[in-house]
C-alpha cells in the first residue's frame, strides 16, 4: 500500500467491519467510570464482557451498561471462569438469550496456576456452539495444530496466549506465533499476556490482525494513558506490517555512498 493513496484499513470477523485493531476487556478496573474512559481512549469498538463478573442485569447496583453504552462498543461476551465446556456452553446460552448476542469469545481454562486453555475442553465446546449458531471467536495455547483444528471447526478468529492471562510477560514463543498467522485463513488476534505498548506493536508486526488486552490497561498506573498508549502502538505496529520492513543483514550498509568523498 503506497502512503500517498492511503485507503481505511479495516478488518473483519463474522461479517462484521471494524476500524480499531485494539479489544479491550472490562475487567480489573476502579470503576466502570475509569473502563469507559480507558476503552474511548483506546479507541476500541469492541469490549470483552466477562458475563460472570460483570453487572449487566441488576439496576440496584452499578450496571457496565450504562458507563461503557452498548450503542458505542459491540459487547463480546466471554466464558471467562469457565472450566468445562459445558460450562461455557450454557453460560453463552444464556448470553445469547439476555443480549441476543452471537458474535462472542470462548475460553475454557486449566484448573492451574498458569490458567493456559484447556485445548480440549475448548475443541469441544466450540464444537457444540458453532453447531447451536454462534459465531465463535477462540482463546486458545500457541499450539498451531489445535489452531488449525478450531478453525477447521468453523471459529471465527483465533486467539492464541502471548503468556499467561494477566502476567505481562509478552509473546513468549514467536515462532508458534508466527507458524499460526501464516497458515490460518481467518483473523488472529493476540491475546493475554500483553505487558504494555511494545507487545501490542510486536503483535502487529508480526501481521496479527487485531491485539486484546485487559491487565495491561487495568493496572497500569494511569489506565487511561496506557489505553492510549496501546491505541497508538497497534497503528504503528500495524502501519509497519503493511509498510514491510527491510531485511536484516549481518553487517553494515551505510546511509550514504563510499565513492567520491572528498
Amino acid at each position: 500500500m503506497d502512503g500517498s493513496t492511503y485507503t481505511e484499513d479495516t478488518w473483519s470477523v463474522a461479517g462484521r467491519t471494524f476500524r480499531s485493531r485494539l479489544i479491550v476487556g472490562t475487567g480489573k478496573y476502579k470503576d466502570y467510570a475509569q473502563n469507559a474512559a480507558a476503552a474511548e481512549a483506546a479507541g476500541a469498538e469492541i469490549v470483552t464482557v466477562a458475563l460472570r463478573r460483570v453487572n449487566l442485569s441488576d439496576p440496584s447496583q452499578p450496571m457496565l451498561a450504562d458507563y461503557v453504552k452498548p450503542d458505542r462498543f459491540t459487547y463480546l461476551p466471554n466464558t471467562a471462569g469457565c472450566y468445562t465446556g459445558e460450562d461455557a456452553v450454557r453460560t453463552l446460552r444464556l448470553a445469547r438469550e439476555a443480549g441476543g448476542w452471537d458474535l462472542v469469545k470462548l475460553e475454557v481454562l486449566s484448573q492451574t496456576a498458569h490458567l493456559l486453555p484447556d485445548m480440549e475442553e475448548t475443541l469441544r465446546a466450540l464444537k457444540l456452539l458453532v453447531a447451536d449458531g454462534f459465531h465463535v471467536m477462540v482463546y486458545c495455547s500457541d499450539d498451531p495444530v489445535y489452531a488449525r483444528k478450531l478453525e477447521d471447526a468453523g471459529a471465527a478468529a483465533i486467539m492464541p496466549a502471548a503468556a499467561p492471562i494477566g502476567s505481562g510477560r509478552g509473546i513468549q514463543n514467536f515462532l508458534n506465533l508466527g507458524l499460526i498467522i501464516e497458515q490460518t485463513k481467518i483473523p488472529v488476534l493476540v491475546d493475554a499476556g500483553v505487558g504494555t505498548a511494545s507487545d501490542a506493536v510486536v503483535s502487529m508486526e508480526m501481521g496479527c490482525d487485531a491485539v486484546m488486552t485487559n491487565t495491561a490497561i487495568a493496572e497500569a498506573k494511569d489506565p487511561v494513558r496506557m489505553a492510549r498508549a496501546m491505541k497508538h502502538a497497534v497503528i504503528a505496529g500495524r502501519e509497519a506490517y503493511l509498510a514491510g520492513r527491510m531485511g536484516k543483514r549481518m553487517y553494515a550498509d551505510p546511509s550514504s555512498p563510499l565513492s567520491g568523498l572528498i
